[in-house]
């Protein structure tokens, strides 16, 4: 279907699922400009005008703007003349939920002094303010709300908590974001649990492993979260971290492998080796979960030619071991690895064991397979 419009003041957007016309042009108000701009005296002057406080021209009311734009100013000001701290947007959204931006902070404390409501759900994605500043990377939102009440184990729409959210929003990289490991760490000390999974059983450790982040997969496996368990398509966190190593090549994934390993995640299958092929570190520390070294079909095509030339030693070495037997040594390693379980990494740091002996233990990368 072709449709030719005549006015140019309107644009196609999706609402709900369906394609519709919808004004280009943003009705909005001067107050609303005012307190989004942080225009405080013009804001006061327009008030004791007569400026209608919760008007909700455009979709949303002053106090909106003022957080999204975290004038803190002006929403002292809108609270003293009488604001609503929880006057909804029309898509269902409080000013708290605006409070995106770690400036926001001020705003956020005005709005829970005045009685603005920390597990106040958005009418549609069911989000909450903790929801919102988890996703973000706000610690001090997150504390703030935490100290008000806030509720952990709330759920939005695709039924996932804040930590999941947190998790989620958690930037790519060896370590991941610092402030979304803050966060994670708050929720976690205040009960969050690190086995909720979403409506797709997608646990937070399956979203720490989809973005690389060692730092954070290790933190929600301290706090009891599950190296094993599948989504809802069958895919662990182990496999999310494989397919991270395709998406974001600057990662460090031997790290990331090693942690699961030793909080009890079991040895891939041979056939997922070549996602990591190009990854001799990594590829060391998946193959010494072995008893054996599997049939390098699947992984051997996968080299680039000028890595294997780089890494010929190692290459070699583990190309001699396919289908032999391991030492002794290793075999007494993997024993050991597995009479402790998820325990691993922790219990193997209490062992009265010399510091290389140890590293042994814990998979340590030795650039060789013997």
């Amino acid at each position: 279907m072709i449709v030719e419009t005549v006015s140019n003041q309107l644009v196609w957007s999706s609402e709900q699922g369906f394609w519709v016309l919808t004004p280009k042009t943003k009705q909005t108000v001067p107050l609303t400009i005012a307190a989004s701009r942080g225009y405080t005296d013009c804001a006061r002057h327009l008030i004791q005008q007569g400026a209608e406080l919760d008007a909700r021209v455009g979709g949303r009311a002053a106090l909106h703007e003022a957080c999204t734009q975290a004038q803190s100013d002006c929403v002292r000001l809108l609270l003293t003349f009488g604001t609503k701290a929880n006057v909804l947007s029309e898509e269902g959204m409080s000013p708290l939920h605006l409070c995106t931006a770690p400036e926001s902070l001020q705003c956020a404390k005005l709005l829970v002094e005045e009685g603005a409501i920390v597990n106040l759900a958005a009418r549609d994605s069911e989000v909450t303010p903790l929801h919102v500043a988890a996703a973000s990377g706000l610690e001090q939102h997150v504390a703030l709300y935490l100290g008000r009440g806030a509720n952990v184990s709330l759920c939005n729409s695709k039924g996932e908590t804040a930590l999941n959210a947190a998790a989620c929003a958690a930037a790519h990289g060896p370590g991941g974001s610092r402030r979304h490991q803050a966060v994670v760490r708050r929720l976690l000390e205040a009960g969050a649990d690190a086995r909720a999974a979403g409506r797709k059983c997608h646990t937070p450790l399956h979203n720490a492993c989809a973005n690389g982040s060692s730092d954070l997969a290790e933190l929600l496996l301290r706090h009891g979260a599950c190296a094993g368990v599948p989504n809802g398509a069958g895919h662990t966190p182990m496999d999310c971290a494989l397919q991270a190593v395709r998406e974001t090549p600057n990662l460090e994934p031997e790290i990331l492998f090693t942690v699961l390993l030793d909080y009890g995640a079991r040895p891939v299958h041979p056939e997922m080796l070549k996602l990591c092929a190009n990854f001799p570190r990594a590829l060391e520390v998946l193959l010494n979960a072995y008893p054996f070294i599997p049939s390098c079909t699947t992984w051997v095509g996968s080299v680039l030619p000028e890595l294997w030339q780089e890494h010929k030693a190692f290459y070699s070495s583990a190309l001699s071991m396919v289908n032999q037997p391991r030492r002794l040594q290793h075999l007494a390693r993997l024993a050991v690895r597995a009479q402790l379980g998820r325990r691993c990494r922790e219990a193997t740091h209490h062992l009265p064991l010399p510091p290389l002996l140890r590293d042994y233990l814990l998979l340590c990368v030795e650039s060789q397979i013997q």
